[in-house]
């Protein structure tokens, strides 16, 4: 077979050397609390990649487990600490809009996982920075940064084109159009040039910027295609679906497609898409959580020169 295997653990390892050196030159201890408020088994999984990931890095970082009703009031407690950094809750705690209502009471400054509707319409709007000067890079969600270095890294970005560009020509098809990830990864990928297939229970949308990329940011149009319309014309195949039975069907494939797996269950069979497509990523947790130290790196700066700003 001719397909090669990419882990998620040997893309991450230059991104983790580098902030590990950061922090030792600059002999800072950035500090990440994370909050667990449920029972799910995924979310505890990823508590504990983020504390053993964060021990070797040198980030200092703290679990606080507390009960759902609590958890806003503990929020507003560490957004008014100084020796927090960044803030991270694991996700569903209610399931419903209760949730985006928490994602906003976490501070925009010490948000690592981009979720406040601050850094949400600035991704949607292809807005990069958060400041005119562009010196403050905005803070883009992890799981969906994580796929975009996973498609940096595998060569699916054009290097020659133009950075916002670099997908131009390239056809991506997302089964996910979840808040967290799905919707805001289409819209990444569309800002960058893709044309983006966004696959849910309710049908396919189209995310794209237009012929020739006139558009400066993205727009969604709905479309009557099904599943088996756009896998053969896709270049790159995502998947996230929360279930240990749906498989995506490997025979749609397109000979020598990019396949991505950032489910917690394997939603492509390993022997058979291993026969169609050219390079697959079973799973991508641990650039992620590589993204959210990098993130939280980025929040301690930035907060560094809003007090330098406050006191000159």
């Amino acid at each position: 077979m001719s397909c090669k295997v990419v882990l998620a653990q040997g893309i991450s390892v230059s991104y983790r050397e580098e902030l590990k050196n950061t922090i030792k030159a600059r002999n800072i201890c950035p500090k990440l609390v994370g909050f667990l408020a449920n029972e799910d088994p995924a979310a505890a999984k990823y508590a504990e990649w983020t504390a053993k990931t964060c021990a070797e890095t040198g980030v200092e970082f703290e679990l606080r487990k507390c009960s759902r009703n609590d958890l806003e009031d503990k929020i507003v407690e560490a957004n008014q600490d100084a020796g927090v950094h960044g803030i991270m809750v694991y996700y569903p705690v209610f399931g419903d809009r209760q949730d985006q209502y928490l994602q906003n009471v976490v501070d925009v400054s010490k948000d690592v996982e981009g979720l406040h509707h601050k850094y949400v319409y600035n991704m949607y709007h292809n807005i990069r920075f958060l400041d005119e000067a562009k010196t403050k890079k905005c803070i883009i969600p992890c799981t969906p940064l994580g796929l975009v270095k996973v498609m940096e890294y595998v060569g699916v970005y054009n290097g020659i084109l133009p950075h916002g560009n670099r997908l131009h020509g390239r056809v991506v098809t997302i089964i996910n159009r979840s808040e967290i990830v799905g919707r805001p990864l289409a819209a990444l990928l569309a800002n960058d040039g893709a044309k983006v297939y966004s696959v849910d229970i309710n049908g396919i949308q189209e995310f794209h910027r237009g012929v020739g990329l006139q558009l400066k940011k993205h727009e969604v149009s709905e479309t009557t295609l099904t599943v088996e319309d756009v896998l053969p014309l896709s270049d790159v195949v995502i998947t996230g679906v929360p279930s240990p039975s749906y498989k995506v069907p490997s025979h749609l494939i397109r000979d020598g497609a990019v396949c991505i797996n950032f489910s917690t269950f394997k939603n492509f069979d390993g022997d058979e898409i291993k026969k169609k497509a050219s390079i697959y990523v079973p799973a991508v947790g641990k650039v992620t959580v590589a993204m959210l130290e990098r993130n939280l790196v980025r929040l301690y700066d930035y907060q560094a020169q809003d007090r330098a700003s406050s006191t000159a």
